[in-house]
């Protein structure tokens, strides 16, 4: 089965406590400041400037920072896209010729049908995506279902997403659940 899951909240380890705070001792080590490296900060710039394998490394690690891998930006998922997108159209966020773009087919149509009832409004309460899951039904087709919760209250919202020849996800069907 091509089930997926995704937006859920990952568990726990079980093996580790939470984090312990305990106000006796210190936060943490103090920041580095970005200055020299410590090896050389008591040496003189004429004697550091001599050795001429440590001089252009030196240089080189100061100029070019490098970045974590954990803070690099991860592009978010078609699905995640469309269900924030769709969700701010139907619950009266963002105007339904938003997603003319974005969609084919009778979807478009579809859409301003829901839109008009307004599905997913709710007063004082903004609905979010709560969970995503999508079923791939086949190559460069995913039927995606998210859960939408508006304050106590869940919602259920489908849409299928189809990549078209240009490489661009589009939307071919938007249901929601029956009003409640």
């Amino acid at each position: 089965m091509n089930k997926v899951m995704s937006r859920t909240v990952p568990p726990r380890p079980r093996h580790r406590p939470p984090t312990r705070r305990d106000t006796r001792r210190p936060g943490g080590a103090p920041p580095r400041t970005a200055g020299r490296p410590a090896a050389t900060a008591g040496r003189p710039a004429a004697t550091r400037a001599r050795n001429p394998r440590t001089a252009p490394e030196t240089a080189t690690r100061a100029q070019s920072p490098r970045t974590a891998p954990e803070t690099a930006l991860r592009q978010p998922r078609p699905t995640d896209l469309f269900a924030d997108r769709l969700l701010a159209v139907l619950s009266g966020q963002r105007p339904v010729h938003w997603m003319l773009r974005h969609t084919a087919g009778r979807a478009y149509d579809d859409l301003a049908r829901l839109a008009e009832r307004g599905p997913l409004r709710a007063r004082g309460m903004r609905p979010v995506v709560q969970d995503i899951g999508y079923y791939v039904a086949g190559e460069g087709a995913l039927e995606v279902f998210a859960r939408v919760a508006t304050g106590d209250r869940l919602r259920a919202m489908a849409f299928r997403l189809e990549r078209g020849e240009d490489l661009r996800w589009r939307c071919t069907a938007v249901e929601t659940g029956p009003a409640a």
